[in-house]
């Protein structure tokens, strides 16, 4: 997200429309009731905030984390009959209800998250459809919740001694909370969570390599999404003042997914669209179509179905992302404000490097099979601090195999590894990267939906310790510049500054490749692991990445690096590992693996 300051404020509004409409929307929200406008707007009005709220969830854990869930309705029940409840037959004030609601809405959430939550593609989606149904059914076949006739009677929300019982009075609460919960999931997005949150959508290795145990942000939106629905239902109860069965069920689950991907399901603002579009055509619907076809059903269903079907085929992300692109072809937003420029050059914490020439790497006996086949046969080397070693090979040899071994991609079949004096023998990638070990990958892998800085600030993770509750509330600003500015930094280091604000699936291989780099360079690491970092780049960028390599070793950073360019290689590292058919050819000098005939018959070629 982008922020400005005030004195920018004319310029902003210039170069950024969106900016007049989202401002233009709060100004009529805030006048609506006391317009002379049917009561019948408010009431839409009322129902498109309540539904926002679920579909504000779904924009997090479908549209951004890529966890699709058909049950959030059945969670906008758990808030609605726990309120009911406890103001219908305990006599309690509805605040206490949000409160056992929200309580509640946790522990079911956290449940069935331990429970699904594991499960990828479409095992997921199948699992919140068994559990929504188990919810639903479990309501309406409970005496203390009224079975199918549900809770009648539910009282008013009251706020300093004012009755919320009319519909323009509560009106103002239930836009309250959306429009909070909106700005709360913009600052989280704007975060180091909210950055781990948007790697779930299709980054999940790298964001582990990075240090960010993924199913822990997983838990994090789901439960989030649950509570925003929770919320929901509160409201709800108060406005309906009775609840039953029917508003929690699938159906209903099914048409706030629909809210979200036709509003944009990756846009905070796009849930606001997708719940009023909905609302709107769907009450329409509801008076025409009858009238059209001259009997009553269900017929907006199959509308709606059409609706979302060209909305898939012609705007593909949704209304709200449409809207701002097309707005971005006339005046193009300005560049992020640098509100990080003052803070502290090095403020993050730096790992202490090694002594040089101490033994960093132990690899003993590695082996990974697939099956029947031998990615990696017993190959064993070290790597010592402060040198930079080069793992050659032709292709399929096995290097990014070991490279994926080494850092804990993969699990090894056999072997130990040894790091800085501890075991790193099986354990995941995350566990590996709080010991100093970073990495790039041999296919570029990267937000790239996120700009430039942020994918590099992705690998400052670790650095920093602000959580979810921090960032939602806007209290993890200080870190979050010193962070940021560690990440110029490190794109400044390697040639990548102007591209601060461009978007990382513009850049050209090469300058990803340049990004990746930079991304491991913000974790600390005390050992770099480069897979590649040469393939797509010019001469002349291959010659500056060369001695940014070598400035890092003369700082007692250590290297190991698969690359297949052989000038690069020879000219750059200490020592050299070639691999063949997965086993350990030669290990030595540039120089003793250049004269090397097995060297040049298995990957430099012979003489004939």
């Amino acid at each position: 997200m982008t922020r400005h300051r005030a004195k920018d404020l004319p310029a902003l509004m210039k170069t950024t429309p969106s900016v007049l409409f989202t401002a233009a929307g709060v100004l009529v929200l805030a006048l609506l009731p006391v317009l002379p406008v049917p009561e019948f707007w408010i009431t839409q009005a009322n129902y498109i905030g309540m539904y926002a709220l679920v579909a504000l969830g779904l924009v997090l854990l479908t549209g951004i984390a890529g966890l699709t869930s058909f049950g959030q309705a059945a969670f906008v029940g758990v808030g609605a009959y726990a309120t009911a409840l406890l103001s219908t037959r305990y006599g309690l004030s509805p605040w206490w209800g949000l409160a056992a609601g929200l309580v509640i809405t946790v522990v079911v959430a956290a449940v069935l998250g331990w429970i699904t939550l594991r499960m990828s593609g479409h095992y997921l989606p199948l699992a919140t459809i068994a559990w929504a149904l188990s919810l639903n059914f479990s309501i309406a076949n409970l005496d203390v919740l009224g079975k199918y006739d549900g809770l009648l009677g539910v009282p008013a929300i009251h706020v300093f001694g004012i009755s919320l019982a009319d519909g323009r009075a509560i009106y103002y609460l239930i836009w309250l909370c959306a429009l909070l919960a909106a700005l709360a999931v913009r600052n989280l997005l704007d975060s180091r969570p909210g950055r781990a949150i948007r790697a779930l959508g299709g980054a999940t290795v790298m964001a582990e390599a990075m240090g960010i145990s993924t199913y822990r942000y997983k838990v994090v939106v789901f439960l989030i999404a649950a509570l925003l629905a929770s919320v929901s239902g509160w409201l709800f109860a108060h406005v309906q003042r009775t609840v039953n069965p029917s508003p929690f069920g699938l159906k209903m689950g099914i048409e706030y997914l629909f809210m979200a991907v036709v509003g944009g399901a990756s846009s905070v603002w796009g849930a606001f669209v997708g719940a009023g579009v909905f609302k709107i055509i769907e009450d329409q619907l509801k008076e025409l179509l009858p009238r059209l076809l001259g009997s009553s059903g269900n017929f907006e269903i199959i509308v709606l179905g059409i609706v979302l079907v060209l909305m898939l085929k012609y705007a593909p992300k949704g209304l709200w992302p449409a809207l701002q692109a097309a707005l971005a072809r006339h005046r193009p937003t300005r560049p992020r404000v640098r509100d990080w420029a003052q803070a502290p050059p090095l403020p993050l914490p730096v790992r202490p490097k090694p002594a040089p020439g101490t033994v960093l790497l132990e690899v003993q006996g590695l082996r990974k099979t697939f099956g029947g086949l031998v990615a990696v046969n017993d190959v064993s080397f070290d790597l010592c601090a402060g040198e930079i070693m080069g793992l050659i090979g032709p292709n399929g040899a096995g290097k990014s195999t070991t490279f994926n071994l080494i850092s804990g991609v993969l699990s090894a079949s056999a072997g130990k590894l040894r790091f800085a004096g501890q075991s790193i023998s099986g354990q995941p990638a995350r566990r590996i990267a709080r010991w100093g070990l970073s990495r790039t990958f041999q296919h570029v892998k990267m937000i790239p939906d996120m700009t430039v800085l942020e994918n590099v600030a992705l690998g400052g993770y670790l650095r920093t310790t602000n959580g979810t509750w921090r960032a939602m509330l806007r209290l993890d600003r200080v870190q979050e510049r010193q962070l940021l500015a560690e990440a110029e930094r490190q794109l400044s280091r390697i040639g990548m500054q102007a591209y601060l604000d461009e978007r990382a699936g513009n850049l050209a291989l090469g300058q990803q490749r340049l990004m990746e780099i930079a991304r491991a360079l913000c974790s600390d690491p005390t050992l770099l692991l480069l897979d590649e970092p040469a393939a797509g780049l010019r001469h002349k960028e291959k010659q500056a990445l060369a001695e940014v390599l070598r400035q890092l070793r003369q700082e007692g950073m250590s290297i190991l690096l698969v690359e297949h360019d052989m000038d690069f290689v020879m000219g750059l590292t200490d020592r050299l590992v070639v691999m063949e058919f997965g086993t350990k050819l030669i290990e030595g000098t540039p120089a003793q693996v250049q004269a090397s005939p097995a060297v040049r018959a298995a990957y430099l070629g012979t003489e004939h």
